[in-house]
């Protein structure tokens, strides 16, 4: 359940200063203390922008060099076009249906990945 959160920066400037005391980590302080763990790593990242730090990262959250980062790209927008006709490609065992306004270049990738298995 989360705590409740800080209601300024003298609150936070405590909290934090109590925090770096305990040498716990900050999620789990904050639950045992009744503080809401995200709002005392905003005013973290508020005070350390405020003398001109970057923010701080949290543990979990670091990357090495050599990381991947998955970023997920969704539409904003779905704009419902009807589709003329329905097509479908037996393979084998495998079925690919598309419609009459697939893309091109997407039925290239899907042949290419179904040529790779």
């Amino acid at each position: 359940m989360a705590g409740r959160k800080i209601v300024d920066e003298r609150e936070a400037r405590t909290m934090l200063a109590r925090l770096g005391r305990s040498r716990s980590e900050p999620a789990q302080w904050a639950r045992a203390n009744g503080i809401d763990g995200r709002s005392l790593n905003a005013w973290r990242n508020i005070l350390e922008r405020k003398r001109g730090k970057p923010p701080a990262v949290s543990r979990r959250r670091r990357r090495t060099e050599n990381s991947i980062q998955l970023v997920e790209l969704v539409p904003t927008e779905v704009v419902a076009t009807p589709t003329l006709a329905r097509y479908a490609m037996r393979i084998g065992d495998a079925v690919v249906e598309f419609g009459g306004d697939a893309r091109a270049d997407t039925l290239k990738r899907v042949v290419e990945a179904l040529r790779s298995c």
